[in-house]
């Protein structure tokens, strides 16, 4: 068994680095791809897909925060129109409070599309093999949304990657994924920041930079895009 990485990480870089090294399994899989989780995924991703030689690229999801504690996560939406609800969070929220804040993330989520994305299309997702990425996980919901958005579009093989969760999340998401990679599962977890030194809020403006960087550092072929029918 592998010695898990010492805590906190120095910062994203760092832990996408150790993330990596965790995946190099994956290294010359055919049809590889990384996608990242804007925008705190991204710089993890940005070392994940350095590491294994695999294009980068973004899918797009939103948290659906409790309408009286925003970081509390009842729900999230991805692109595709995929949603995903906590059931026991939901029983608890009205239903215009509910459909209130679907909307604004709806509508943060299509500025996102447009500003990281611009008028390309996604990446050709069915038969290929990808990997998932975050800076962590706590209660999973915005990554089981991503990852029930991936598999609707027929991937060979899927994989879920973050540098650090909560491992119950981690358990309860194997049913999401051909793997789950996590190689810091600490307990008790309470909350992603906690184990980074450096948790500074990722900007827009970064993310557009490190998908640049990817753009021009991987073979051009590899970051062909095309429709996803």
């Amino acid at each position: 068994m592998k010695e898990a990485p010492r805590l906190p990480y120095a910062d994203r870089e760092e832990a996408g680095a150790v993330l990596a090294a965790a995946l190099q399994h994956l290294r010359g899989r055919a049809g590889l791809l990384v996608l990242a989780l804007p925008r705190g995924g991204v710089p993890v991703g940005y070392e994940v897909a350095r590491g294994l030689g695999a294009p980068l690229d973004v899918l797009i999801v939103r948290k659906l925060g409790h309408p009286h504690h925003e970081e509390y996560a009842m729900g999230a939406i991805a692109s595709g129109g995929i949603r995903v609800m906590n059931a026991e969070a939901e029983r608890y929220v009205k239903p215009a409070d509910l459909e209130r804040i679907t909307r604004r993330e709806q509508a943060e989520l299509e500025r996102r599309e447009l500003l990281y994305r611009g008028d390309a299309p996604p990446l050709v997702l069915s038969g290929r093999v990808v990997v998932l990425v975050d800076d962590g996980l706590a209660t999973g919901s915005t990554m089981r949304a991503a990852a029930r958005a991936v598999r609707a579009k027929a991937p060979a093989w899927t994989c879920i990657a973050v540098p650090v969760g909560a491992p119950e999340t981690c358990e309860d998401l194997r049913d999401e994924a051909d793997e789950v990679v996590c190689p810091a599962q600490p307990i008790p977890f309470r909350a992603v920041g906690l184990w980074y030194r450096a948790f500074p809020q990722t900007s827009d403006e970064e993310v557009r930079q490190l998908l640049a960087a990817a753009r021009e550092t991987l073979p051009a072929a590899a970051l062909s895009h095309g429709s996803t029918g």
